[in-house]
């Protein structure tokens, strides 16, 4: 699937290594939250991608943090060692850190990430894999 010059690569992220639950739970994820793509879902005007990550999770069946922080994800779920499709991915940024959703990798091995607050909406686009710290998948 091609999104704006943008490469989805399943198969080389490892997602063979998910189990078939796993890997439907996944696919909820992204599904869930390529629906909001565009707009502020959440009633908060800024620090709103945990907030938007916890609602995704919600309404897929998934227990979120609780938590309107993006570093609590770090330690949610369990985690895999790299931008699996599905995967929640925890990273610094300047004045905090962000959370979001990963959907492929583009053509530089970057992952592609769909969340929320990304310019004051949600957004899918690449993200450098050196800013990303952890990756974990839902229980």
């Amino acid at each position: 699937m091609r999104r704006r010059g943008l490469s989805n690569t399943h198969a080389s992220l490892g997602s063979d290594s998910l189990s078939g639950a796993s890997m439907s739970g996944s696919s909820d994820l992204v599904s869930e939250a390529r629906r909001y793509l565009g707009g502020n879902p959440t009633s908060r005007a800024s620090l709103w991608c945990a907030r938007f990550m916890n609602m995704v999770l919600q309404r897929t069946g998934h227990r979120g943090t609780g938590s309107d922080t993006a570093s609590s994800f770090a330690s949610y779920g369990h985690r895999v060692s790299g931008p699996h499709v599905g995967a929640i991915a925890v990273m610094s940024r300047r004045g905090g850190g962000h959370v979001g959703i990963i959907t492929g990798v583009d053509a530089s091995g970057n992952p592609i990430m769909i969340s929320g607050n990304n310019r004051n909406r949600v957004r899918e686009a690449p993200i450098s894999r050196s800013r990303i710290y952890a990756y974990v998948m839902p229980n």
